[in-house]
């Protein structure tokens, strides 16, 4: 099982490690949002960098505590408040802001995005740090099914909340990391970090550049330890990856991935990992975490229009037999590594 290959879908260990020894690059790592976290920044002080680092970690920190799905949090406070059936729920402004944005992006992938499923998450088993290889109960999957929970079921207001839905559960694993890239930019330049690069567990945003050179990451291979392919970003620009080898388990020779399709309960199949590049704007730390699960769980047929709907240009499919789909604007910015893929570029 290897629970933080997420880190390594963009591996930055081995394409930073030329430059550690130099004395402008500073990093620090930790272990949050169930994954590696890695942030460094390029040509600060040791003082400056280091209060900005230790700052960013503490947001992280924040964030992790504030909406965890199943620890206690915010997010499980309002969960059992929904539950329950209550009414008018208080909802803290900052958690309102993110739900609302989740529930626009949800609508906007026709629900292929849907944080509202955290029940069908959590009988799969990956409401936990281990998964145990066995199915979830089939009555108790078809009931969650049944019951279409979704983000339109919130009624969302400036401090309250109520769901027409009690089987509304909140999971915003696929929004969460993607959030808190946004944070740590907005903190980093609020004290005047112009160059770095955030890494939480292969959702990555670069800021600036380093030394006068932009960040490379890689796009991790979903079959081998390897990069796919190289990348160079931009300051302001975020990538997302989704894959079927993060957080998954096998039974019976089958792979089960936590990347549940909504419309079925069922962990979605016929796709091994999806990357998104969005391009420097608002949220975009956000939207590259969301954008990548609904393209993944898309059927071959679709996933291009839906990127199209979300606003997602720069886009890569790996399909079921390991065939790298990708759009024409990627293909442009992409230096592919893997001499063994099929490319297939789609407009």
């Amino acid at each position: 099982m290897r629970r933080l290959s997420a880190a390594l879908a963009l591996s930055l260990l081995l394409l930073l490690a030329a430059c550690a020894r130099a004395p402008s690059l500073i990093q620090r790592e930790a272990y949050v949002f169930g994954t590696r976290v890695e942030v460094s920044v390029w040509g600060e002080s040791a003082e400056k960098a280091g209060q900005a680092l230790a700052a960013v970690l503490a947001e992280f920190d924040r964030l992790h505590r504030m909406l965890h799905a199943w620890q206690p949090s915010e997010l499980t406070a309002l969960n059992a408040a929904i539950a329950r059936g209550e009414r008018d729920i208080a909802v803290s402004p900052e958690l309102t802001f993110i739900l609302r944005d989740a529930a626009a992006i949800a609508a906007r992938s026709e629900q292929r995005f849907n944080p509202a499923i955290g029940k069908l998450v959590a009988l799969w088993g990956f409401h936990s740090d281990e998964f145990k290889p066995q199915l979830p109960d089939a009555a108790a999957l078809n009931d969650a099914v049944k019951a279409r929970p979704r983000m339109s079921d919130l009624a969302i207001a400036e401090g309250r909340l109520s769901s027409s839905n009690r089987a509304v559960q909140l999971d915003l694993g696929g929004y969460a990391k993607g959030y808190a890239l946004d944070r740590a930019a907005a903190i980093l330049r609020g004290l005047g970090v112009q160059n770095a690069l955030i890494n939480i567990g292969g959702n990555v945003m670069a800021l600036g550049d380093k030394g006068g050179q932009p960040w490379r990451v890689g796009i991790q291979h979903p079959r081998a330890a390897a990069p796919l392919a190289t990348l160079e970003l931009r300051d302001g620009e975020a990538i997302g990856t989704s894959g079927d080898y993060q957080r998954y388990f096998e039974l019976d020779g089958r792979r089960y991935c936590h990347l549940l399709d909504p419309r079925t309960g069922r962990p979605a199949e016929g796709t091994q990992a999806v990357t998104v590049l969005i391009l420097p704007r608002e949220g975009a730390g956000a939207l590259s975490d969301a954008a990548s699960k609904p393209l993944f769980i898309a059927a071959a047929g679709e996933w291009r229009g839906l990127a199209r709907r979300l606003g997602v240009d720069h886009a890569l499919r790996i399909d079921g037999a390991g065939a790298m789909h990708l759009t024409a604007a990627l293909r442009e910015r992409l230096s592919l590594l893997a001499a063994d893929v099929r490319v297939e570029v789609e407009p």
